[in-house]
């Protein structure tokens, strides 16, 4: 064997150096794979790339990125971004940015209900006669927003591609550091028009931003910030002394929507001051770490005072724990009524079958805890709130309001919702179960139909091309008054500074009874219900 190894390979000086040769070449070829196999980008799907455990990037063809919840809304999207780009008319991309892979499974589902909405507003958009049409995609930035920078700088190239003609960025369902800075990414250094759908941090949009940002440039939204939350809440509770209120609230960094909860909370009240602020420190987001046993000894000190009221600044997460101990900690029979913001919405999602038992006092069924929050928006609130109105005005007037005489700032977001119910039963084919309930779906849905009426404004000022990005970017203060948008949750009238005039909030309960979030009225920022034909006041730059 040795002797034909070295016939073959090493007999003379030409097969030598052929050996070598060979052997050289075979070494650098396999360097070549390791190194390209270790440093090469592991693709999930189209546009989509694996980068630190997580499937990164855009992806409009119907890629679910490994969450079975939302497959069936992306096969939707899919569906109709082939029948758009399959016309000779012709379309903008939107792109929806959130983090697309959690993984606890009330997440997921809130995740569904948002894709769903933007998925709903796009199917009707397309079918409305004007033109450009919608091209939905989903953009996953990871966990926490952590790897924004490879998505925004992905939209970017898609904002110069004739396939793609992004025109906006929307999504945005977490106030953290990291959202912030991906939205300045967006619309200070890109100019690409941005509209936050959930995120309701005063820091991310309005007057909160430095004064150095341009108005072209500057995000807008749909949802109340957290300062006009409070006030709508403080409107529809009345005025509350001092000492019958307590602030519970996180302070972990990073979380602007904690921070800025907490200031909204930290309000100006009557009387003897009350306890002061009780704090505690979660580990992030959605991990509970050691804060029920922090919770049950702020509890004790909580039951010491007076206060019956406590607002409660944190995540979801959080909120269930604080409210489940509070309800354990023996204090005489006194019942609280915990106050919170927007991201209460999903609690009901994280509860246990437990847990609605352990809010319920022995005696009676009534709640020993009670949780109200704002919710964005509830598809019981205008019906609920016209008899309400109804019911006012018959007591005044002695007769029966006309159905003329009904305020718009309440039929017409009625109607809306009509058009989204009759839609999602009729129209829009399966796209897995749909809750309206947690407000995630019909919020999701009035931003990307907010989005749509700015590309068709600026669209109407072109000629034979699309609109330009600052050109839809410029129309973002234009939508009040005539222009204003019915949504599903109320007008959206833009102030200058991006922020929705006045937009009123659902206030809603957890009822442990029932297990449902219970509509229990509306709550309005200035104390009283939008201007007629939503005029935005001179003056108003918040």
């Amino acid at each position: 064997m040795r002797d034909w190894l070295h016939e073959m390979f090493w007999a003379n000086r030409i097969r030598r150096i052929l050996t070598v040769t060979l052997g050289l070449a075979m070494i650098t070829a396999g360097t070549c794979y390791l190194i390209s196999s270790v440093t090469a980008p592991d693709r999930c799907d189209d546009g989509v790339s694996r980068s630190h455990g997580e499937c990164i990037g855009v992806n409009g063809s119907g890629y679910d990125f490994g969450t079975p919840e939302i497959t069936k809304v992306t096969q939707a999207i899919a569906a109709e971004n082939r029948r758009i780009t399959a016309n000779d008319q012709p379309y903008v991309t939107v792109a929806m940015m959130l983090p697309l892979q959690p993984q606890p499974e009330g997440e997921r589902n809130q995740l569904r209900s948002e894709i769903q909405g933007a998925y709903l507003a796009q199917y009707r958009a397309n079918r409305e006669e004007k033109t450009p049409l919608l091209r939905l995609v989903l953009a996953n930035p990871g966990k926490d927003y952590r790897q924004h920078n490879k998505v925004v700088d992905q939209l970017a190239r898609m904002t110069g591609d004739k396939k793609d003609n992004l025109r906006a960025v929307t999504g945005f369902n977490l106030s953290l550091d990291t959202t912030r800075a991906a939205i300045q990414r967006l619309t200070a250094d890109l100019r690409i028009p941005v509209l936050i759908s959930r995120a309701s941090a005063d820091e991310l949009a309005g007057p909160a931003l430095p004064h150095g940002a341009a108005r072209a440039t500057r995000p807008v939204r749909v949802i109340a910030d957290n300062s006009a939350q409070a006030a709508a809440l403080a409107d529809f509770h009345g005025d509350l002394a001092d000492e019958d209120t307590v602030l519970v609230k996180d302070i972990r960094p990073d979380d602007i929507y904690v921070e800025s909860l907490a200031r909204a909370f930290t309000r100006k009240e009557s009387g003897p001051p009350g306890a002061k602020d009780q704090e505690f420190l979660a580990p992030s987001v959605n991990e509970a770490g050691d804060t029920a046993n922090d919770f049950t000894i702020i509890g004790h000190n909580i039951c010491q005072s007076p206060a019956k009221v406590v607002y409660f600044a944190g995540r979801p997460v959080h909120l269930r724990l604080f409210m489940l101990q509070l309800a354990e900690v023996p204090c005489h029979g006194k019942r609280y009524t915990i106050v919170s913001g927007s991201g209460a919405a999903t609690l009901d999602r994280y509860m246990r079958p437990d847990d609605w038992k352990k809010l319920q006092s022995d005696a009676a069924q009534e709640p020993t805890v009670t949780l109200r929050y704002a919710a964005p928006a509830h598809p019981a609130a205008w019906d609920r709130a016209l008899e309400h109105w109804e019911k006012q005005r018959t007591g005044q007037t002695g007769r029966k309001p006309t159905a003329a005489e009904r305020p718009a700032y309440l039929t017409e977001p009625l109607a809306e919702l009509t058009k989204l119910r009759d839609l999602i039963d009729e129209g829009a084919g399966d796209i897995g179960p749909i809750e309206l309930a947690d407000s995630r779906t019909m919020l999701v849905h009035d931003g990307v139909r907010t989005i749509s009426e700015a590309v068709f404004l600026a669209n109407s000022q072109t000629k034979n091309t699309l609109p330009a990005l600052d050109r839809v970017a410029a129309q973002w203060s234009r939508l009040e008054s005539a222009h204003r948008v019915t949504g599903t949750s109320g007008w959206i009238c833009l102030t200058n500074a991006g922020n929705p005039y006045n937009k009123p909030v659902a206030v809603v309960e957890l009822a442990p009874a029932t297990r449902r979030l219970d509509f229990i009225g509306l709550g309005w920022p200035e104390g009283k219900p939008q201007p007629p034909g939503c005029i935005v006041p001179s003056g108003t730059d918040h």
